[in-house]
């Protein structure tokens, strides 16, 4: 089969055109996004390039330590990422629970996916623990992102409520049990409607690389099924951790609505 076509300077640069054409667009529609356009797009190529370095010196130099730091890395900033995107103020108990559900979630389900659904030889390799753990924790922090941002606003918005249920002998859970139910699925819901159109609606980023770069359209989505379903997991790991604990940072030590 034909290996990937490789890209010239200028090929690679015409793709910039998707970019003007956004930017007129918002112009003539008065929309001021110019700058954050720009700003990302810049941003999202230099970071790009770097990562490709990156990638670049772990695959010649494969090391469990180097491995692990790339993953702790994507970690710190998906936490970051996730709390920063929160306009609302958070109690530092839920920013601490953020952290701790990401960490665990994306982690064990790396992993298991690495250990015993791929099964690498070594574990660290880094030509597919980085990439996977990069796709898994990608997920995940968009899942909790929206779990997050659904839980903060139901129990400011609905604060009437909650207080309601509990001077009705409610425990805490109990009086936030619809507020953490709609945040769970609003953070599962992306990625199931995902699931659900893949294939037809559309063909995913993991299963177009690899037919791109030559592989076989059968071995790209046995790939394709088994990223997806870690996906799935690391979403819904992470998420169910995040609105099960997260909601306790707005009671205190007598069970008050703080």
């Amino acid at each position: 089969m034909e290996g990937a076509v490789d890209l010239s300077l200028f090929q690679l640069l015409s793709a910039y055109l998707f970019i003007v054409i956004l930017l007129l667009i918002v112009r003539i529609k008065g929309i001021s996004r110019e700058k954050e356009i720009i700003i990302g797009s810049i941003r999202m190529t230099l970071q790009l390039i770097l990562t490709g370095y990156i990638l670049g010196y772990l695959f010649e130099n494969p090391h469990p330590m180097y491995s692990l730091t790339a993953i702790i890395v994507m970690e710190v900033f998906s936490i970051y990422n996730i709390i920063k995107r929160i306009k609302a103020e958070i109690p530092m108990k839920l920013k601490r629970v953020i952290a701790l559900s990401m960490f665990f979630g994306s982690f064990v389900t790396i992993l298991f996916f690495i250990l015993a659904v791929i099964r690498v030889a070594p574990w660290y390799n880094p030509r597919y623990f980085v990439p996977i753990a990069g796709m898994l924790i990608g997920n995940a922090m968009t899942g909790v992102s929206l779990g997050v941002s659904s839980l903060v606003d139901g129990m400011q918005t609905n604060r009437e409520l909650v207080e309601g249920a509990l001077m009705l002998g409610a425990t805490p859970h109990a009086a936030s049990k619809r507020i953490i139910d709609t945040a769970f699925d609003s953070a599962i819901l992306p990625t199931i409607n995902s699931m659900v159109g893949m294939g037809i609606v559309f063909l995913p980023g993991m299963m177009t690389g690899q037919i791109l770069s030559g592989t076989s359209p059968l071995t790209a989505i046995e790939y394709q099924i088994a990223i997806m379903l870690g996906i799935t997991g690391s979403v819904s790991l992470s998420v169910i951790l995040v609105v099960q604990l997260g909601y306790k940072a707005y009671f205190n030590k007598e069970k008050q609505l703080i």
